[in-house]
């Protein structure tokens, strides 16, 4: 079925229905379409195969004749539309114009109406200058949405002016095209009527801008245009840039400005951590990585056109690249679909003593006032559009006004309050044994609504559990765990979680074993006689003793060891165990024989030693009961052969040189019974005393020749230097040699260091003794094959105290070796290869004792 609306050859509006309720679901529709002023009244078309839609036509010719007095005769109404399509929700930009190009001039238009059309492309490029938004995506630099909900209301679509396009994308060496610019402009028939009833438009932005470090005036921006006919709407019109100090210099094209980035911050801006490839300066050419993108999140502008009714305005958003063109500027823009007036967004709901926010749209260069209700307390924004306040115990009504050079808006809200969240306790605590378990806990104590319980076996880490009512039972728990109940007394109010309930889980009972499981005792045995408890949970109430395995006596002992005394035949014991609240448990059963053979006896001495490194010693014992023995040290793993004891008391020794310190162990045996008699001999061995007289060396006569005597030991502190041939002392640790014309070709010294315990250690040092002067011998040759003999050359330093240089050459001059050690020399390798035979020379230079200076010269065969 069929009803169409139409004025001449305009079709205004059409129903399609198979009956009257579907009619009548598509009035509300109707109503906006007959409530345009400008539209003449149009005539109805009915489908006349249908009677009951002649009753229909006679009810809309009524509702017309109504609309249009409405029209005439402006009693308004609080319900004023917004433009169609004002908020994108068309999903394209239908009665949109748009125009995209260069800052500098040449521009693309793309009048209105544009039904259908999504993407506009940037100037003669391929890439989207202009795009509606229907699904959110974050911003890459921004990382804010690109369709938002501020104060709770949810911009369904939004259109992405711009992009990072600069004048480089264009091909272009220079930035002399101009930065691009985009605009979309929407063109409002202000509805006619009186001026003091507001007719409000909300938009919101969000902008990414490139730094171009130019003067203010040349930034990337973005902007607002309200216009009339004649003029531009200033207050409503406001400009977005990133403000710098104006300090560069040099023309029109000038970079360098530097950043007010405390006035960008301040204006709401955040500097991005996303870096950006910028072909900005030298030429467009390059280009580099940097940090200087800066972001506005989403904000909200209200405006009022009331005082512009019955007239035609334009409003037109706007991005701008910087005037020269090599930094970009993108941003987004998204507008309600609500223009009856001022609206304060907030809950109608308020929770006392709970804080509470409240915002309005803003309006551009606006002061604020705000009242809220006796007994409230408003904590911040009493001057902006948004407040955040602490409720009082009363509801009432949160007024606000807001005004600029243009515009007088108010508004209210009316809200109640209700008492805050009183989260209350879990009663109460339990102990339960694990497994099969009960505890039924309840919640007082609260004023909310419970959300869930919660669970935690740590006290850090909550579980919900999945109730929502006063009471919850914990049961079949394996572990300690608290429960808390969640509640909030109303959306505004704050969450909160009760006080808990701890159900103390303890282990179930485990008798565990007594070790050892068999035991025999011999007559006499005074030591390991005790048996243990082992692998037992829970703690032990008393032990079990029996003769027979069937009859149980008790035991009050409540240790996990218990010493078997005067047993005289076969016993039986066991444990008796038990875990908190759970049942008690009983361990396996240990059995203890009794052999009627004495324990074997005997005394050692002494039961521990001292000796130095590679010292021995004696061990000395007295068997007075017993049969055989054996020695054993555990440490090495000797374990010696068992030997016969004769008469008793029987006197043994042995003699032992170990090299660590350790234990040696005497076993003691009497046939009959099982039990060995074991003591211990406790030797302490000292660390080997390791001394270092040094290299052997040579000297020349007259040269002083100091020693320098290491010890591994501080202890070993007392020195012996035989034969005492030149030295000013044989007892100290760095004796000085000198030695005359009549000193022998070569002395060997053995140097002795001694502890206060007499532990000793020794080395020795030959001192070759040179009748000339000091000097530098060279050997003529060497045979560096690896055998061990010959094998390194290196200059025979008497008399020298530093070496300068030790050097090689090829034939060639070539320098392939080079040292400054004494001592060191070389092994015919040149750069790791195997040496070759061949005359090489060498020069050599040094300092004597004197302070001379020592040079030599000459060749040396090297020969494989």
């Amino acid at each position: 079925m069929l009803i169409i609306l139409h004025s001449g050859a305009s079709v205004i509006y059409t129903i399609q229905a198979e009956n009257p309720l579907k009619i009548a679901a598509n009035m509300i529709h109707l109503v906006q379409a007959l409530s345009n002023p400008y539209l003449p009244i149009p005539s109805i078309v009915v489908d006349d195969r249908l009677p009951w839609l002649h009753m229909v036509k006679k009810w809309l010719t009524y509702l017309l004749c109504v609309t249009a007095w409405a029209v005439a005769i402006p009693a308004w109404s609080q319900i004023q539309t917004c433009p169609v399509n004002i908020d994108f929700s068309a999903r394209d930009l239908s009665m949109w114009s748009a125009q995209t190009g260069l800052v500098g001039g040449g521009t693309q238009s793309y009048p209105g109406s544009n039904a259908g059309r999504v993407t506009i492309p940037e100037y003669t490029m391929q890439i989207n200058g202009i795009q509606v938004i229907t699904n959110s995506f974050t911003d890459q630099f921004g990382g804010f949405p690109t369709i938002p909900t501020i104060n709770g209301y949810a911009y369904n679509y939004s259109v992405l002016l711009g992009s990072t396009a600069t004048s480089h994308d264009l091909n272009s060496g220079s930035r002399a095209p101009g930065g691009f610019t985009r605009a979309i402009t929407y063109t409002i028939n202000v509805p006619p009527g009186p001026k003091d009833i507001p007719y409000t438009m909300t938009y919101a932005y969000a902008m990414v801008l490139e730094n171009g470090t130019h003067n203010s005036n040349q930034q990337p921006l973005f902007k607002a245009i309200l216009k009339t006919n004649d003029s531009i709407i200033t207050c409503a019109s406001p400009e977005y840039y990133l403000p710098t100090f104006n300090d560069a210099g040099g023309g029109g094209g000038s970079t360098g400005a530097t950043l007010d980035s405390a006035s960008a911050i301040a204006n709401g801006f955040t500097n991005s951590p996303v870096p950006f490839f910028s072909y900005a300066g030298g030429g467009n050419q390059g280009g580099r990585y940097l940090y200087d993108v800066w972001t506005k999140g989403w904000t909200e502008v209200t405006f009022d056109l009331a005082p512009y009714r019955g007239t035609q305005v334009t409003l037109t958003f706007e991005a701008d690249n910087c005037t020269p063109g090599g930094h970009f500027a993108y941003a987004y823009v998204a507008l309600r679909n609500t223009c009856a007036g001022l609206e304060v967004s907030g809950s109608k709901v308020a929770c006392t003593n709970n804080p509470i926010e409240y915002s309005i749209p803003a309006l551009a260069n606006a002061t604020y006032t705000w009242t809220v209700p006796s007994g409230w307390t408003i904590n911040s924004g009493s001057n902006t559009n948004v407040i955040k306040v602490t409720p009082g115990a009363n509801g009432g009504q949160i007024a606000v006004r807001q005004v600029n050079s243009c515009t007088d808006l108010k508004a209210t809200i009316d809200v109640v309050t209700t008492p805050p969240t009183v989260a209350g306790s879990v009663n109460s605590d339990n102990t339960v044994c694990a497994g099969d378990n009960m505890t039924p806990l309840t919640l007082t104590g609260r004023s909310g609504t419970v959300l869930n319980w919660v669970s935690s076996t740590d006290g850090v880490n909550w579980t919900p559990v999945g109730n929502t009512s006063d009471s919850y039972t914990a049961q079949n728990l394996h572990t300690t765990t608290s429960y808390a109940a969640v509640v909030q007394n109303g959306p505004t109010c704050r969450v909160d979680t009760s006080a808990a309930a701890v159900i103390t889980v303890d282990p179930r009972s485990d008798g565990g074993r007594l070790a050892p499981a068999n035991m025999t005792i011999c007559a006499n045995q005074p030591v390991n006689t005790h048996l243990n408890l082992v692998g037992n949970t829970g703690a032990v109430v008393n032990w079990l003793q029996s003769f027979d395995g069937v009859n149980w006596n008790t035991i009050h002992h409540e240790n996990p060891a218990y010493d078997v005394v005067n047993v005289t035949t076969t016993n039986y014991y066991r444990a008796v165990v038990k875990s908190g609240v759970c049942p008690a448990d009983t361990s396996n059963r240990a059995t203890v024989r009794y052999a009627n053979v004495l324990y074997p006896q005997a005394d050692i001495f002494p039961d521990s030693s001292f000796i130095c490194y590679g010292k021995s010693t004696e061990l000395q014992a007295t068997i007075n009961i017993g049969t055989s023995y054996a020695w054993s040290h555990p440490q090495s793993g000797t374990e010696g052969s068992t030997a016969i004891a004769g008469f008793r008391p029987y006197a043994i020794s042995t003699t032992v040189a170990p090299k660590t310190t350790g234990n040696y162990l005497l076993s003691v045996y009497n046939d009959g019974c099982p039990n060995a008699f074991v003591d211990t001999f406790y030797v302490e061995v000292t660390p080997p005393i390791l001394v270092n007289a040094g290299n052997d060396t040579s000297v020349v006569i007259n040269e002083p020749l100091p020693f320098n005597v290491i010890v591994n030991d501080p202890a070993a502190n007392r020195f012996s230097w035989t034969p005492g041939y030149g030295l000013n002392s044989t007892t100290i640790q760095n004796p000085v040699a000198l030695y005359g014309a009549s000193a022998p070709a070569a002395i060997t010294y053995v140097v002795e260091a001694t502890t206060a315990a007499g532990c000793t250690g020794t080395d020795t040092v030959t001192v070759k003794i040179f009748k000339t002067g000091a000097d530098i011998f060279m050997p003529s040759a060497f045979t560096p094959n690896g055998d061990g003999k010959n094998d390194i050359i290196r200059p025979i330093c008497v008399g020298i105290k530093q070496l300068h240089f030790f050097r090689i050459y090829n034939r060639w001059g070539q320098l392939v070796y080079h040292t400054t050690q004494l001592g060191t020399g070389w092994d015919g390798r040149i750069g790791g290869s195997t040496p070759q035979t061949g005359n090489y020379v060498y020069m050599v230079q040094g300092v004597d004792y004197l302070g001379r200076v020592v040079k030599k010269k000459g060749s040396v065969v090297l020969v494989r």
